[in-house]
């Protein structure tokens, strides 16, 4: 996401190298390229030239430091205003209450039904709750069977009423239910129209005053730009939501609804979707996402990532493996099973610094980047896994043709794998001598 929007801001920042200060003619011409990436990143043209003009009095305000350039001064100020604009800080979600109640609003085809299985795992798995799932969309004849999918996939069981058309019963039963049997949060799937109507907005408005929702979220598709940010005014005017939850951010998206949201309706966004598996829905930070934006990577967002899929314990005895020289074969495929379950990898490479520009025109499939490697290693047996040294001629030639593969993608695999281990026993002998000499080892 924000792709060109990044390029377009690095471009306006060029103007600025070479000079030797920041002055009223050149900092004018460098934000004149600043509001037209905005306004191609679907910006409205207001919350554009507002936003110039914030970067424009910070920096003519500015003593710059000898030790900085102008071209430096003036992407700190656009990094910190681009994040004030989106809100500045990430959005926590309401769950107190008995139970805490989740409302999920949108029009059809935001994604809102996908959004409550996605919200659903991620409050079971991150803030340990037992959640109920309650399926409210009595006008989409699929929903509910949907829902019942989602839930199933999420571990999250979903109340329904089969033939009953009237949502706020269903949902006062629902949240009755999760009172009686212990359940800390309710989320409500809503329906939705093609279209903002009366007959939409009466009913979401009747369904919010009944319920009394701790947090209502508006779901909004973020490939629709600028109507998305009118169609969550509207919602906003109705219900006074809580947050806005933005989804399909990994598709052909400009970022204007995620830059212009929060200053359209005051209310910030809380949480992304970046995918269609369940795990891709992420807090929304702003100041990690500006850095993003220019260029500067999210390496905060891919150490949580890491800390979510690696099991502490399990790292400990990987540890004592290499530090052993005992990391094999198996070791290095259950690592590839860690890093799949991290999500997409061109989305992950992209987090480190610079390497959103590098990746921009490359296309890598995850099942592709790893379809082979796991092909090699599941046609060893698991004797051959755990003693990579025993692998002679004809074992090769045994593995490449019960892994489809030919002999010199197997050496070069094993070659890729003597590698790894001899890299990642140097990182961590100095560190597993330093911990065994001091008597801690690796208790807790």
């Amino acid at each position: 996401m924000f792709e060109n929007l990044s390029e377009k801001l690095e471009r306006s920042f060029k103007i600025l190298k070479g000079e030797g200060k920041i002055t009223e003619i050149n900092i004018a011409e460098s934000l004149k390229e600043v509001r037209r990436a905005l306004l191609d990143a679907d910006v409205s043209y207001k919350i554009a030239k507002q936003f110039c003009e914030d970067v424009k009095q910070k920096a003519i305000g500015s003593d710059v430091l000898t030790a900085v350039k102008p071209q430096q001064m003036i992407i700190k100020i656009v990094r910190d205003e681009l994040a004030a604009l989106m809100g500045g800080e990430s959005g926590e979600l309401n769950l107190k209450g008995n139970p805490g109640i989740v409302l999920v609003c949108g029009l059809n085809g935001s994604g809102k039904t996908t959004l409550s299985g996605k919200l659903a795992l991620h409050v079971k798995s991150k803030k340990g709750m037992k959640v109920l799932l309650a399926a409210c969309d009595t006008f989409r004849p699929a929903a509910i069977d949907q829902l019942k999918v989602l839930g199933e996939q999420a571990g999250v069981p979903v109340y329904s009423e089969e033939g009953e058309k009237d949502p706020v019963k269903v949902a006062r039963n629902a949240i009755a239910k999760a009172k009686a049997e212990g359940y800390g949060v309710v989320i409500i799937d809503t329906a939705g129209r093609l279209a903002v109507d009366d007959t939409l907005m009466d009913e979401i408005s009747a369904l919010h005053a009944a319920v009394k929702p701790t947090e209502t979220l508006f779901v909004v598709d973020a490939m629709t730009g600028q109507d998305a940010v009118e169609t969550a005014r509207i919602f906003n005017e109705r219900l006074n939501f809580d947050g806005v939850v933005l989804t399909k951010m990994d598709g052909d998206t400009r970022g204007g609804a995620a830059l212009s949201i929060k200053a359209i309706t005051g209310k910030p966004v809380k949480l992304v979707s970046t995918g269609e598996k369940l795990e891709a829905l992420d807090v929304f930070h702003p100041q990690r996402v500006a850095d993003r934006i220019l260029g500067m990577g999210d390496v905060v967002s891919l150490v949580e990532k890491a800390q979510e899929q690696f099991d502490e314990k399990q790292a400990r005895e990987l540890t004592k493996k290499l530090a052993r020289d005992r990391f094999t074969l198996q070791d290095f495929y259950d690592q590839i099973q860690q890093v799949r379950k991290m999500g997409d990898i061109k989305d992950l490479a992209g987090m480190l610094p610079g390497m959103d520009k590098a990746l921009k025109d490359v296309d890598i499939d995850n099942d592709k980047a790893f379809k082979k490697t796991e092909a090699i290693i599941l046609s060893m047996t698991p004797y051959e896994r755990e003693h990579p040294e025993q692998f002679n001629g004809s074992r090769r030639k045994r593995v490449a043709d019960g892994s489809g593969t030919s002999i010199v993608e197997v050496n070069r695999l094993l070659k890729q794998f003597e590698n790894t281990r001899k890299m990642m026993k140097g990182l961590v002998g100095g560190k597993f001598r330093q911990m065994m000499a001091s008597g801690r080892g690796f208790r807790r």
